[in-house]
């Protein structure tokens, strides 16, 4: 679990939000940039993006501005982000499209879990940290691989290397945090049984 206080409130305008609206709006930038071969710009744009990720966990934490709203946004964001990228990067040919299959799967697994807790009434799981570390590491890996992509020889190699180093380590924990949600998506649909039983 993230040790975030476990209080939460409905306010809609807080500065984590404000930064998790802004990645979202960023995805259509992002794609824009992609298709037009704007690489550099598209980098910028991911980067940006994986900084502001982690700058708004500190803000909520700092500011002790929780929200149900974050709890939705910033998730939110990190998934179009992320499925938004490797597509792209499949479509480009710089990434095999087993990567790209394998991330589609976990997030279709997810989202199917989040139906069903939603349909019972059930608040999706709390973010779990190998699923920030899974997904810091996966903006990590992007960057890289694009820049792969623009870079002179050496810098090519090395950037190729540890972008696939971090997007192997990224797709595994990500995977990893997809059971630990599940586990928890069974425990509160057991938990609202047993609830329905003694009524």
């Amino acid at each position: 679990m993230t040790g975030e206080p476990i209080t939460r409130t409905d306010r809609i305008v807080t500065i984590p939000n404000a930064i998790s609206a802004l990645r979202l709006c960023l995805v259509p930038v992002f794609i824009y940039l992609v298709i037009r071969h704007r690489d550099g710009w598209a980098i910028a744009v991911l980067a940006f993006s994986g900084v502001t990720d982690w700058l708004d966990g500190v803000a909520a934490r700092r500011l002790h501005q929780y929200s149900k709203l974050g709890r939705l946004l910033d998730p939110a964001a990190d998934r179009l982000f992320i499925l938004s990228t490797v597509f792209l990067l499949g479509w480009r040919g710089t990434v095999p499209w087993w990567l790209v299959a394998l991330l589609a799967a976990r997030e279709a697994v997810m989202g199917l879990a989040l139906l069903v807790l939603k349909g019972r009434g059930i608040d999706p799981p709390a973010v779990v940290f190998v699923g920030k570390v899974a997904t810091l590491a996966l903006m990590w890996a992007f960057p890289l691989l694009f820049l792969a992509e623009v870079s002179n020889p050496l810098a090519r190699n090395a950037a190729w290397v540890v972008g696939w180093a971090f997007a192997i380590w990224g797709l595994v924990l990500y995977w990893v945090a997809c059971g630990a949600y599940l586990i928890e998506a069974v425990r509160a649909l057991r938990n609202v049984e047993r609830a329905s039983l003694r009524v």
